[in-house]
């Protein structure tokens, strides 16, 4: 069986997609400073419902044009085939060779989801749509989907996606490896040997990441939770310590195997850069 450890380790970059001029530009020198680590590929979200689809679909194009791989989200919430066929061919003609496919969350007020119900039901369809033409990286839970029934169930929803055809898995955000490694195991014990690439979320500031973290179900350890609060409002105090803590994360996920890291950037460098420097991972110049 394959392990994790044999896959080569890659790093990539997420963004979502600006909604204003001085959002884009930021994004640009953003982008441009993360370019020069040469990533596997920069990603780009697709709002609830595709709420950001054209947004989404120029940021793509935007990025891939500077010369590193571009992988737009694609959502099937509140998507039917015949849009996601189009969205699909027109990737295809902009050379976009790589997808994150999702289930998306469901806008407020929108009851039904759409044609496609889960992820693995998009995946099937753009295999069947495009064959191998996409590289189709999908969305892992190693502490549990927040809207499970319970953990088997997530994670034979997890596998359902794996055996449409992906390629490639990212994971939601921990602090906790022990998290990652279990999920890994299991993963391997049920034959799934395909990249799962742990993703990373910089600590910047408490109250955002407490944020995200009750809507995405992420942890966040008691002993670290009670170090952040204990901060107050001193950011310089909690940048510093949250470099700290992310750093020796991704160090132990790194020594342990991981193929690799993707960073959560919140269309910021310096927080990545920082963490991918404590790893002794560098840009060029």
């Amino acid at each position: 069986m394959q392990s994790q450890k044999t896959h080569p380790q890659l790093f990539s970059f997420e963004f979502y997609p600006p909604k204003t001029e001085e959002g884009a530009a930021s994004l640009q020198i953003v982008h441009g400073k993360l370019a020069k680590l040469n990533p596997d590929f920069f990603s780009v979200t697709f709002g609830a419902g595709g709420s950001t689809r054209d947004l989404t679909f120029a940021t793509v194009i935007d990025i891939q044009s500077k010369g590193i791989s571009a992988a737009p989200h694609l959502s099937c919430v509140a998507s039917t085939k015949d849009n996601i066929r189009a969205i699909l061919k027109d990737y295809q003609h902009h050379g976009i060779t790589k997808i994150v496919a999702l289930r998306g969350d469901l806008p407020s007020g929108m009851m039904s989801a759409g044609e496609f119900r889960y992820a693995n039901e998009l995946v099937e369809f753009i295999r069947q749509e495009t064959g191998d033409h996409f590289q189709i990286h999908v969305a892992a839970y190693p502490e549990v989907h927040p809207q499970a029934v319970s953990g088997v169930e997530d994670f034979k929803n997890f596998k359902r996606k794996v055996e449409a055809g992906a390629n490639a898995v990212i994971t939601q955000y921990f602090y906790n490896a022990e998290a990652y490694f279990h999920f890994v195991d299991a993963c391997e014990k049920s034959g799934i040997t395909i990249p799962i690439v742990p993703g990373i979320m910089p600590i910047t500031q408490y109250s955002q990441l407490f944020r995200f973290s009750e809507m995405c179900g992420a942890d966040i350890p008691r002993w670290l939770r009670k170090r952040l609060e204990s901060f107050g409002d001193d950011r310089a105090a909690i940048q510093a310590f949250g470099l700290e803590v992310v750093s020796n994360l991704c160090r132990r996920l790194l020594d342990g195997g991981a193929p690799g890291l993707h960073f959560y950037t919140m269309n910021q460098s310096a927080p990545t850069l920082a963490i991918l420097e404590n790893l002794q991972i560098k840009p060029r110049d």
